[in-house]
């Protein structure tokens, strides 16, 4: 059985009770975790322990948490008053868990769906984002992490084209990926809001309700938008529904043709973020 699965955000315990709950087994059945794996929740080493445990049955995209442990652990962010990342620096292992994040993918294609944290601007296809995707995962993975890594943040450029320059090109692939959700048509990107889909600024729209979507009609699944909160349509999900903010960790069922909405509730109760 095929699974995609929320944000976890170091929600351990919430975790071990779903893969409880679908009756998991890595000999069998296959999972997506849609990025950010850690920070915030009590658990962000447990949830790496059993994520990595899981072997080749896990598929685990990066989020913009995981990136922050990254820069974080590479001198090159200051660790913010809300993170909970400090099992993992601390770890003797430390090395070992910062190595196994920064080789996992910010987007795949898994069980006929397109798999990313956050979203896709309206001009990229599927294969685009795919290929833009492991554009960045090289840079994550290579000798050069630490230089990537100190001009990878910042809010611009806000519009996707083809003649961007390397940093610039790689940093909007990143914002795409991991912290967007509301664009324009023409893949404007905004990033001040974080409510819900009801409410975008003034000439923008939820990423997948953009108009001209070139993925339009490609299955895609996303997390990362907690006020969002779960959607379920045949070909979009979004499974981030605040686990950490103490609601529930979500998942979906996929095989066989079918959507299958599994949740658990989470007891961590934070103050409502991104």
């Amino acid at each position: 059985m095929d699974y995609l699965v929320g944000d976890l955000q170091g929600c351990a315990d919430a975790l071990e009770r779903l893969l409880a709950e679908i009756g998991f087994s890595p000999s069998r059945d296959r999972l997506v975790v849609l990025g950010d794996l850690v920070n915030r929740g009590p658990g962000s080493l447990a949830v790496l322990q059993r994520l990595r445990g899981l072997g080749d049955s896990a598929t685990c995209l990066l989020g913009n948490h995981d990136l922050h442990l990254l820069a974080v652990a590479q001198g090159v962010r200051t660790a913010s008053r809300g993170d909970t990342l400090q099992d993992i620096l601390q770890s003797p292992e430390r090395d070992a868990w910062l190595e196994w994040l920064r080789m996992r993918p910010l987007a795949v294609s898994a069980f006929g769906w397109l798999c990313v944290h956050a979203g896709v601007v309206p001009q990229w296809s599927a294969a685009r984002t795919l290929a833009l995707a492991d554009e960045v995962s090289a840079l994550l993975r290579g000798p050069d992490l630490t230089d990537y890594l100190k001009v990878m943040y910042g809010d611009r450029p806000q519009r996707w084209s083809e003649t961007l320059g390397e940093h610039d090109r790689w940093r909007f692939v990143v914002n795409a990926l991991t912290r967007m959700r509301f664009c324009a048509a023409d893949g404007t990107m905004e990033f001040a809001a974080k409510n819900g889909a009801q409410a975008p600024p003034p000439g923008f729209y939820p990423w997948f309700d953009a108009p001209g979507r070139v993925t339009a009609g490609t299955p895609m699944a996303f997390g990362h938008w907690s006020t969002l909160g779960l959607l379920v349509r045949p070909d979009l999900l979004a499974l981030d529904t605040g686990c950490v903010w103490g609601g529930a960790l979500s998942a979906a069922r996929v095989d066989g043709g079918r959507q299958q909405i599994v949740q658990v509730p989470c007891a961590s109760a934070q103050a409502p973020g991104s």
